[in-house]
């Protein structure tokens, strides 16, 4: 799972940072509004599956950084990190979109439960599988079928074939699912992403029917409804 934390102190920032590694979280630091807003611009939605946000940045306010990734219309799980504590001051964070709001200091632990509750509720489906097109893929049994027949899957290309299913027609990158599928382990320069890919496609692939991933040059992959 990848973190965009939005902390200006440096102390409290290397402590997140270093906790949620420990974790298994991939993340990433910005230290002010603008640094934050070219992450909502160019690849939050993408690229994270939660921000970490603190409101009292030293060239504006987090409710700024709230409020455009609101206006892209991202439902991307947010918690407010920040030090203040007024009850007017939650009210009106939560009212612009946020997910959660903790008041420092806090438990780390705290942090973390807060943290899985809200991915679990950004991710939970609404049936229990995904379909794109006429491939499906049974969140329960971790079974996939494409036009009626049953695909049998090794737990990485199930992970593979679940986050392509999630975002489909989104070029993902090599790096994006090394860390979403495998997290670590891997240098950023191995294979394993092309070898899985291809596994997957050999699964997939059916006489008659169309491929549904497709190789961008440069950039990765990316599933496309038949």
């Amino acid at each position: 799972m990848n973190v965009l934390v939005i902390e200006d102190d440096s102390r409290i920032a290397s402590f997140i940072e270093k906790g949620l590694r420990a974790e298994g979280y991939v993340t990433e630091l910005a230290g002010s509004v603008r640094e934050a807003l070219v992450y909502v611009v160019t690849r939050v939605q993408d690229d994270f599956d939660l921000v970490l946000l603190d409101l009292g940045l030293p060239d504006g306010s987090g409710e700024e950084v709230l409020v455009r990734l609101r206006e892209t219309g991202s439902g991307l799980p947010v918690i407010v990190l920040t030090a203040r504590g007024e009850v007017v001051d939650k009210v009106r964070g939560l009212e612009l979109g946020a997910n959660d709001y903790i008041t420092k200091p806090f438990a780390f632990d705290e942090l973390l439960a807060r943290m899985r509750v809200a991915l679990r509720s950004a991710t939970q489906p609404a049936a229990q599988e995904l379909v794109v097109g006429d491939l499906r893929l049974d969140l329960l049994s971790k079974v996939a079928w494409r036009a009626g027949r049953r695909i049998d899957l090794a737990p990485r290309e199930w992970a593979l074939l679940e986050l392509f299913m999630r975002y489909p027609t989104h070029v993902l990158s090599r790096t994006r699912i090394l860390s979403r599928v495998w997290e670590f382990g891997y240098e950023p320069g191995s294979n394993v992403v092309d070898v899985y890919v291809g596994y997957l496609r050999r699964k997939l692939n059916r006489p008659g029917l169309a491929p549904l991933i497709q190789t961008v040059r440069g950039a990765g992959y990316r599933l496309v409804a038949p």
